[in-house]
């Protein structure tokens, strides 16, 4: 597990992206929160590549510890982390840092997650493993440049699937509480719960 707001020091000298040259280094201060060890430090590497000065944050507590200590100019935050929710790190660096640019990161995409995630000051959502040109193109948008659409959009199967996940979450995995809120059967509910996600 990565130490807590663990400064990361690039190993090279390689140039910033273009939008970041000209930059002080506090303009340049990126914060990635994630409890997936390996993913967060193999992106935290390639954004120091871009440019970026790096440091990274474990959890929601940590996470918002670093946030307040030293607000970045930039954050990426996973929405499901081991101690509790990313949108509470969201909040915390949106009034940490007003002008702080976050973009979410989740591997349990929906559009009412996307929705929270702007609500709570994200200004991206991206789907995991999202790679570093992507998260890189979403932290440096202009304001109000619309982000590119996927590649391979979603079925209608698949955000159906994945809206009935996200209530089945929020009803604590609670099969006749969430059969209520979607105003569907019981057992056609299990049915769908039983089956593996579709096909993208």
């Amino acid at each position: 597990m990565n130490s807590t707001d663990r400064q990361l020091r690039p190993a090279s000298l390689d140039m910033p992206s273009a939008p970041l040259r000209g930059l002080a280094e506090a303009d340049r201060t990126l914060l990635i929160v994630d409890d997936d060890a390996p993913l967060c430090q193999r992106l935290a590497r390639a954004m120091e590549r871009r440019g970026f000065v790096v440091s990274t944050a474990d959890g929601v507590a940590s996470g918002i510890a670093a946030a307040t200590a030293s607000p970045p100019a930039f954050a990426v935050v996973d929405l499901r982390l081991g101690d509790g929710s990313g949108l509470d790190v969201v909040s915390a660096l949106r009034e940490a840092r007003p002008t702080s640019r976050i973009v979410m990161l989740t591997g349990y995409g929906n559009i009412a997650t996307a929705v929270a995630a702007v609500k709570a000051g994200a200004i991206d959502y991206l789907p995991k493993p999202a790679d570093a040109d992507a998260v890189e193109r979403a932290l440096l948008a202009q304001e109000g440049e619309a982000p590119e659409p996927p590649a391979d959009p979603m079925s209608a199967d698949r955000v159906r699937w994945e809206h009935i996940q996200r209530i089945f979450e929020l009803c604590e995995r609670n099969v006749s509480e969430t059969a209520r809120r979607l105003k569907m059967h019981r057992r056609t509910l299990q049915r769908i719960l039983s089956k593996h996600a579709p096909r993208s």
